[in-house]
């Protein structure tokens, strides 16, 4: 059983004392990403993410590293497109050592323009990486092209003539006005004493600041794009509107996608690649922001191979619109993602991330009772429904990088 304190200035402190392991994990959650950025600020909160393992006031890059290292555990971060995430997993006679870490690197990161520079040097490198692998650069591009006119488009990693503009002092000016006590979320989740609480109370309540503008609202516009790159295989990307990381019928698109694409025994994985053996690698995915989703069908194949491809997928898609799923398939994907939320259970970050992006989401922190009873409250009527909502050919969008066609030939393919 968690619980939660909301320090005066706003920041939320959640934490759930796991007696019988020997690590905890712990998280500092802030919800600024990429989708808070301007145009003249793309990648912004994801130089920050780099910028805070550089040094602090009272430690050097190299003494991080090594206290990192000296603890045995993990101290790291990650950004989205809506929040940034600095987490540490440490043993429990580590966990304070580790706290002081995340918070000294959270509040005291020094952002020095030498390493600034150095650092650009890095992520631009990073960018290059995601050119030079094909699923990432196709879904990058079909997300730019679909919340085009949104904050949405722009990729987590910013773009280069932005980045090129990014000083030290910048990062501290955005660190200053972004990272609010109103948007800041503390999770830790395992074995802890009370003056681990004690001491992140202490340090956060430090915070100050007014809660920012909220962003605009994103919308799904239907879109092809086409990008030619020398590889063997062409990898596509297919979209319909999704739902909403909050919406009610999340659990539903969830089951949705598994059956469709979600496991070796899902109708694309299994008539593609173990019927028709057009390609290795099929799926479908998620995509939820705060209020927008997508669902997607990823698939990697030879040019020649597309026309037949996309007969399958667009009349599978179709069948499973106009017939809905059998309860067997719903049986089957229902026990999948049960196990997984359940399994999940038995890893402290896992629990940590949980507690903190719900709590980020949903201001509440629904049971894991009460996801699963979500889950098998889902009826094959509610999956028809959604599919017949969602599943529209009409609006229907594709990126597509490698020997690509044109954006004509796809949208004609996609239409048979």
């Amino acid at each position: 059983m968690y619980e939660k304190r909301t320090l005066p200035n706003g920041v939320r402190i959640l934490f759930e004392e796991i007696p019988y392991v020997r690590s905890a994990a712990a998280g500092i959650w802030t919800g600024t990403g990429s989708r808070h950025e301007g145009p003249e600020e793309s990648g912004i909160s994801h130089f920050i993410e780099h910028m805070v393992f550089k040094g602090t006031a009272s430690r050097s890059a190299a003494q991080l590293a090594e206290l990192t290292d000296a603890i045995g555990g993990q101290v790291n971060a990650y950004t989205t497109k809506e929040y940034t995430c600095f987490y540490a997993h440490a043993l429990d006679d580590h966990l304070p050592l580790a706290l002081d870490l995340l918070c000294d690197m959270f509040f005291c990161s020094r952002f020095e323009d030498s390493d600034v520079n150095t650092e650009r040097g890095v992520i631009l490198e990073e960018i290059g990486m995601y050119e030079d692998t094909p699923e990432d650069l196709c879904t990058e591009r079909l997300f730019s092209a679909i919340f085009r006119g949104s904050s949405l488009s722009r990729p987590i990693l910013g773009r280069p003539a932005a980045l090129r503009r990014i000083t030290g002092r910048r990062l501290r000016a955005w660190r200053r006005d972004r990272y609010l006590p109103q948007h800041t979320v503390v999770a830790l989740s395992g074995r802890f004493s009370p003056a681990d609480i004690d001491y992140l109370c202490d340090r956060f309540s430090q915070m100050s600041g007014n809660p920012r503008p909220e962003v605009p609202p994103a919308s799904y516009t239907p879109a092809i794009t086409v990008r030619k790159k020398e590889i063997e295989q062409n990898h596509l990307c297919i979209a319909f509107p999704g739902t909403s990381a909050t919406s009610p019928d999340r659990y539903t698109m969830q089951l949705l996608s598994v059956i469709l694409g979600g496991g070796v025994s899902s109708r694309l994985f299994h008539l593609l690649r173990e019927q028709l053996g057009l390609c290795y690698n099929i799926y479908t995915f998620g995509a939820g922001h705060a209020d927008i989703g997508v669902l997607c069908i990823y698939v990697a194949l030879n040019r020649a191979m597309e026309p037949r491809a996309f007969e399958a997928i667009c009349k599978t898609v179709r069948e499973f619109r106009e017939n809905g799923v059998t309860e067997a398939e719903l049986a089957r994907a229902r026990e999948q993602v049960k196990a997984n939320v359940l399994m999940g259970m038995e890893s402290t970050t896992s629990r940590m991330n949980h507690l903190a992006r719900s709590e980020l989401y949903y201001g509440r922190i629904p049971s894991y009772e009460e996801i699963t009873a979500a889950y098998d409250a889902v009826t094959r009527d509610a999956i028809s429904a959604l599919a017949r909502n969602t599943l529209d050919f009409d609006r229907v969008s594709l990126s597509a990088v490698g020997n690509v066609r044109t954006s004509r030939q796809y949208a004609a393919l996609l239409q048979g």
